[in-house]
């Protein structure tokens, strides 16, 4: 049984950073452990014991962390703002590695770009994602067809698509975060022109 305590997933979960869990459990490979969910980055002040929800997210994660591994291997999430992109970087201090594959999506970049951006020694892949989701778009991105995976579990699932994205490399821009921030577009309602 793999426990996400003995996981880079722990202490996210020990601080209550992981949110909205389609999955939260051990995969179907041995001492892995997989979430699908959010993890909070900034969270508004409580008063008493009301729970709000935190300003804002990583949404959509998908991520997988061995057991006993101090980082997560793979990590894929939507950033509703490049900007907001230190503050994951801080929020994922020490759980990320710089040998890992960290694909972040964002509603303010170029719909054509394809960045690489360095936060420290942590590389991360920033993609455009506008009326998509980030499942579907790391589907296409690793050449995943829904026949390779539609007899498996969730966490099988998970296992496959991120096992595939491992290696995807495809050819990025390198830039600055502070030169993204130059290019990045103002942020898109989510909710506009959605029926009601």
């Amino acid at each position: 049984m793999t426990s996400i305590d003995n996981t880079a997933l722990g202490p996210l979960d020990r601080q209550g950073r992981l949110l909205n869990a389609v999955l939260k459990s051990e995969t179907t490979k041995s001492g892995r452990f997989g979430f699908r969910g959010d993890i909070a980055l900034k969270f508004q002040a409580q008063l008493a014991d009301e729970k709000r929800p935190p300003d804002y997210s990583i949404e959509q994660v998908l991520a997988i962390a061995q057991e006993g591994e101090p980082t997560i291997a793979v990590l894929a999430g939507y950033l509703h703002s490049f900007a907001y992109l230190p503050e994951a970087a801080k929020v994922l201090d020490g759980r990320l590695s710089p040998e890992g594959s960290y694909f972040i999506f964002c509603n303010n970049i170029d719909l054509l770009a394809k960045y690489r951006t360095k936060i420290g020694d942590i590389t991360f892949r920033i993609l455009p994602c506008d009326e998509s989701t980030v499942w579907k778009e790391m589907m296409d991105f690793a050449g995943v067809e829904k026949n390779d995976i539609k007899k498996l579990g969730t966490a099988g699932r998970l296992d496959y698509l991120l096992d595939a994205a491992k290696d995807i490399d495809g050819s990025y821009t390198d830039i600055s975060y502070e030169d993204g921030l130059a290019k990045m577009q103002p942020v898109k309602n989510r909710s506009e022109n959605r029926p009601v």
